[in-house]
């Protein structure tokens, strides 16, 4: 697992550098201008992504970089200074061939993020190579390392992503291959793999390990509709016996929400944490997507009578917003999952995305490097050490419960709480008319739309307010239960 772009790029641009035959770039957008490795200066190779990809395959005369990139990257090429003479350069390379993929249907993109290395490794995620994405795993408040290729700062980004060898890596390899032959018309050769991709300096979190695959392909002429993302998600939420936590873009999936509600309404059933962004990058996909979450929000605290979920946004040391960019979900430190899909509806049926995932083997209760990676990502956002998140954990068997123990100023956890929007906003999300489910769904009328069909509807800001009060009390009595806890560690103004 790589945790924030900064590791991501690094480690995809050692693994590029070990590139004989192949090397399979799919992405939803490509910037050449960003910097891989800002801080190497240990090789010859450069770091702009722009000089290293025809120098790459100036010394490589048997590599073929092939680049498939959604249709719309060419309009954002466009606006990106010499971006376009850029790949005007790369192409006049026999080696490097670069094509804009516009088979999908109409309103849908392809989300993607997948780098495949002579079917010998690949990067699976929601890292894209692209601008306003490097960042390090501290998401400092300011970082002048962090800005883009105008030198204009952006705000602090997390994301993930997985790393992948042997037989996984050779079907991501055939699915970039099925991709490009679809946009292009044209067969791509199959590499031969070999045991040289993996960088030295990573070490694999998980070894001899069966790896699923999920996608979801749009019903298109000639393609059938693919809807593994969705039944993976629903199937990992049906299966968590004491917590699911997700990093997550995006709630606003009415499936995915569904299957929550059938879990809270349970007397005994998980605790559900998602870490969400405080709002979405940019007014449109607020206005779709946030609102969408708020609808959402409203109904699931009145179902959750036991105070089983939240979903919370990270801030930084100075209290400015992280976006969160990762699609990840850890079920029980038993299940892993990371891609591109995003919980909202066009990831489960309209855009083209690619996931993978782990499962413990046999009868174990729980895999060691699932929970660490799980205590890693939770020590990140409430600035604090995986070995305090892991002993808090243990003191108070819930995930709600230990966050709310060791957040509080600096870098730390924010509970969500749905802003004041319009009632023509509010529509908007509920309509799906932004996010549909699938192909079909475009073309329905509005009047049959709906996020919840026949989920219950009785979400009132109202209500709310009395879960918020609710769950205000049973903080006080998490921080009353653990004081001593708290204050053995020097946790109590959340310092370590």
């Amino acid at each position: 697992m790589i945790v924030d772009a900064a590791d991501y790029f690094r480690v995809a641009r050692d693994a590029m550098l070990q590139a004989r035959e192949q090397i399979m770039l799919v992405g939803w957008d490509v910037d050449p201008r960003i910097e891989l490795d800002p801080e190497n200066g240990d090789d010859d190779a450069p770091n702009c992504l722009a000089e290293f990809i025809p120098w790459l395959a100036k010394r490589r005369p048997d590599l073929r970089i092939n680049l498939l990139i959604w249709n719309m990257g060419f309009i954002k090429m466009l606006a990106r200074g010499l971006s376009v003479l850029t790949l005007a350069r790369w192409k006049m390379s026999r080696h490097v061939r670069i094509h804009f993929d516009s088979s999908h249907p109409l309103g849908a993109t392809h989300h993607q993020k997948i780098l495949v290395i002579d079917d010998s490794i690949a990067l699976c995620g929601g890292i894209d190579m692209t601008s306003d994405r490097w960042d390090t795993s501290e998401h400092r408040d300011p970082d002048p390392r962090r800005k883009r290729p105008s030198g204009i700062s952006y705000m602090p980004w997390h994301d993930t992503a997985g790393m992948i060898e042997g037989e996984a890596a050779v079907v991501l390899g055939e699915l970039a291959r099925e991709r490009w032959r679809r946009a292009t018309r044209f067969e791509l050769p199959v590499p031969t793999p070999h045991d040289g991709c993996w960088p030295d300096h990573v070490e694999p979190q998980f070894t001899n390990r069966d790896v699923a695959i999920a996608r979801t392909v749009p019903k298109a002429e000639g393609i059938d509709e693919v809807r593994e993302i969705e039944q993976l998600y629903v199937d990992m939420i049906a299966a968590a016996r004491h917590f699911i936590y997700a990093d997550n873009q995006y709630f606003a999936s009415r499936r995915i929400a569904e299957a929550i509600s059938q879990r809270l309404a349970e007397e005994d059933g998980p605790e559900i944490v998602i870490v969400n962004p405080i709002s979405a990058d940019g007014w449109l996909q607020e206005a779709a997507m946030g609102s969408a979450r708020a609808a959402l929000f409203f109904p699931l605290c009145d179902i959750d009578k036991h105070d089983r979920f939240q979903i919370y946004t990270p801030v930084t040391t100075a209290g400015n917003p992280i976006y969160v960019h990762s699609k990840l979900m850890i079920v029980d430190d038993r299940i892993l999952r990371v891609g591109s899909s995003n919980m909202n509806n066009r990831s489960m049926g309209l855009d083209s995305e690619c996931d993978i995932a782990i499962t413990v083997e046999g009868d174990t209760s729980s895999d060691d490097a699932i929970r660490q990676l799980r205590e890693r990502l939770m020590a990140e956002h409430l600035g604090t050490t995986p070995d305090i998140v892991a002993r808090a954990f243990e003191q108070t068997g819930s995930l709600i419960g230990t966050i709310e123990c060791l957040r509080g100023e600096g870098k730390t956890l924010v509970p969500f709480e749905p802003g004041g929007w319009s009632d023509a906003t509010l529509a908007i999300g509920a309509s799906e008319l932004l996010d549909p489910e699938s192909v079909d769904e475009r073309w329905e009328p509005l009047s049959n739309r709906g996020l919840f069909r026949g989920f219950l509807r009785r979400g009132t800001r109202q209500i709310f307010d009395k879960v918020r009060a609710r769950r205000a009390r049973n903080r006080g009595r998490w921080k009353k239960k653990f004081r001593k806890f708290l204050e053995e560690h020097h946790l109590h103004r959340h310092r370590d």
